[in-house]
């Protein structure tokens, strides 16, 4: 357990001191490259800003990756139960994802003017759910046939071959996904913050720094970014071990 809290700490530490050592061999002034040193003050200096925002950035993100994962969860059985629905949406997934969402964002905007909420919870939804979606499918496409020939000569329903057998199998994949959308979901959220820019999240406190100049504070909202990112890949962690801890080979 200390092992497993000190080397993601020392690792954080190094790369703080290292980039602080890059900053001061350059001699960059604070308004071309801040170092982690500027940090503390612009955090102190606004941190009930970091703490309101923060908080409109993370409850945007968590509710648009929980849809995604609905909606994600959804797409992936009907690609992964049906061939011909896997041949007729997997063109139209990998499309709909190759297209840059920062370009989607005016359209969004412009569709649903003035549902800054609705629109951030839209755009982090529609960048995390594509990996969900390939992940359970690709999941239940290649379950062994032969399980379902015995649950369904023993007289089990689709729903239940499901239960019983294809969603713990796709629960390793699913999760693995999940860890990739937890942190493109921050992404979403921060591309309508500061693509169009209503005043609210982290987003918004970027742009007011890039605004004024002011790099300590845009080098703040990265870090804090970061942290959020961190924070709730760990809780997808936990919950990975909680429904799929059968499936950890660490001490392998």
């Amino acid at each position: 357990m200390f092992r497993k809290i000190a080397t993601p700490v020392i690792a954080i530490l190094i790369f703080l001191g290292l980039w602080e050592l890059l900053v001061w061999a350059n001699g960059w002034p604070n308004y071309k490259m801040a170092s982690p040193s500027d940090l503390p003050p612009a955090f102190w200096k606004y941190k009930e800003l970091f703490f309101v925002m923060g908080w409109q950035t993370l409850w945007r993100t968590i509710v648009g990756l929980f849809l995604a994962v609905i909606v994600g969860t959804l797409i992936g059985m009907i690609i992964g139960f049906s061939k011909l629905a896997r041949d007729a949406l997997y063109p139209l997934l990998i499309g709909f994802n190759a297209i840059p969402k920062a370009t989607l964002v005016p359209v969004i905007s412009l569709i649903f003017i003035g549902q800054h909420d609705f629109n951030t919870i839209l755009m982090a939804f529609m960048i995390s759910f594509f990996p969900i979606a390939v992940s359970v499918g690709i999941g239940l496409s290649t379950l062994e046939p032969e399980y379902r020939d015995i649950l369904r000569a023993l007289g089990a329903s689709k729903f239940t071959i499901f239960r019983k057998i294809a969603l713990p199998k796709t629960l390793p994949e699913f999760f693995g996904a999940l860890k990739v959308s937890a942190t493109l979901a921050f992404i979403g959220t921060n591309l309508v913050e500061i693509v169009s820019p209503h005043g609210r999240g982290l987003g918004a406190l970027f742009k007011s720094g890039e605004t004024n100049g002011d790099y300590p504070l845009m080098f703040a909202v990265l870090i804090a970014l970061a942290f959020l990112g961190i924070i709730l890949y760990y809780a997808v962690i936990f919950l990975e071990r909680v429904f799929a801890g059968w499936a950890d080979r660490e001490g392998n």
